[in-house]
């Protein structure tokens, strides 16, 4: 197994990776002990049925710039394949600015292709590839050094099956057409605000019992202040205050450091130096917030007046399409969508792109009492009023 350790090395291999239609990508990183995730191996493999030509390369080795592979990720000539895309877009982005370009991702292609949710890479591996794979270094230290053997293998299994995958998922897509529906998919991936959090924004992630605009004035006063805290330190925002503790102080809103300390759910680090000034700061700036200023929680849904006979009929409805066309239902629509439909509501994914053409235009049909559905043996069928 060839590991990549020299700049030189990784230029002539992504040139080399410039004469074929695709390449595959893979990383294993760390984010337990900080904010950002830690790149500490990247996979990469060009098309072929060996391993001789997929390495390993070490971005951690003395002086090696990833540059040359940042540069492939520019070249239009070549596809980028990656496996459930979501974090290593996320690192690449994160620490360069750079999106792979174009881009296919296995797992969002499996689940255009019929293959479930959120599918795995085993099970696409055992399905498709019909190989087994080793899983035992999966939640190993990728940071450690020398990687042992199994690591390597690991790793490297990574990205050689993924050929096969890539194969066969772009030739089913282009045999049913369904090559927009995974453009469309990536673009979210794609998308900088996928993976940017506004310190400003942090407090949408709590989850509270209560829509007070006073009480999520200090919720948000203090979630901004552990967001930007975490992002300067590159630190988890667990380890400045989890969301229990955050909820806990939002409640009894502590006005001097005897306060702090009567806290149950606060770290102790949380209770001196740096974190307890701006928690102390974040209380008394939420407290003093005008109300105008006042956070107001989106609760539209919360008023819907869903039609549950009309809700069900949309379940009925996706389930049948879902049938037809292969498809996961909850990649169409999950539940919370049908209800919102049933209530009214027109601004949701399953009404817009490739979903309206496969249910959204019958869903909206049948909420105007333009069709009807009849169960026909095993099938539901569709019956125009």
């Amino acid at each position: 197994m060839k590991t990549i350790t020299t700049t030189e090395a990784l230029a002539e291999y992504c040139a080399e990776a410039r004469n074929h239609p695709y390449v595959t990508v893979d990383t294993e990183f760390l984010r337990e002990r900080t904010y950002y995730s830690k790149l500490c191996l990247v996979q990469l493999a060009m098309p072929g049925t060996t391993d001789e030509n997929a390495v390993l390369v070490d971005p951690l080795a003395d002086g090696i710039s990833l540059d040359p592979l940042l540069e492939l990720f520019k070249d239009t000539n070549v596809v980028k394949v990656f496996h459930a895309a979501r974090q290593d877009l996320e690192i690449f982005f994160v620490e360069s600015g750079v999106f792979p370009e174009p881009l296919f991702d296995t797992q969002v292609a499996a689940m255009v292709c019929g293959f479930g949710e959120q599918v795995g890479y085993e099970t696409l591996v055992r399905k498709i590839a019909k190989e087994g794979l080793d899983k035992t270094s999966r939640f190993t230290d990728w940071s450690r050094r020398p990687l042992t053997d199994a690591q390597k293998k690991y790793a490297q299994a990574d990205v050689t099956h993924l050929r096969v995958i890539y194969e066969y998922l772009a030739a089913q897509l282009a045999k049913t057409g369904r090559d927009a529906w995974v453009r469309e998919e990536l673009r979210i991936l794609t998308n900088p605000d996928t993976y940017i959090v506004k310190p400003d924004e942090a407090w949408k992630r709590v989850k509270t019992r209560t829509s007070s605009g006073k009480f999520l004035a200090v919720v948000r006063e203090l979630a901004k202040f552990r967001e930007a805290y975490a992002q300067e330190r590159n630190v988890p925002r667990s380890r400045v205050y989890k969301d229990d503790a955050l909820v806990e102080l939002a409640s009894t809103k502590p006005g001097n450091m005897q306060d702090l300390g009567r806290s149950r759910l606060l770290l102790r680090d949380a209770r001196k130096g740096d974190i307890a000034n701006g928690i102390l700061a974040a209380v008394k700036a939420g407290v003093n917030c005008p109300p105008d200023k006042m956070p107001k929680p989106d609760t539209s849904k919360d008023k819907l007046q869903v039609n549950p006979a009309l809700a069900d009929l949309l379940r009925v409805l996706l389930k049948a399409k879902t049938e037809h066309v292969g498809v996961a239902s909850r990649l169409i629509a999950p539940a919370a969508d049908l209800d919102a439909i049933a209530a009214g509501m027109r601004d949701v994914p399953a009404l817009s792109g490739w979903r309206k053409e496969v249910f959204g235009d019958d869903a909206l049909r049948l909420c105007n009492g333009e069709i009807a559905l009849a169960a026909k043996g095993k099938n539901v069928k569709i019956i125009s009023l």
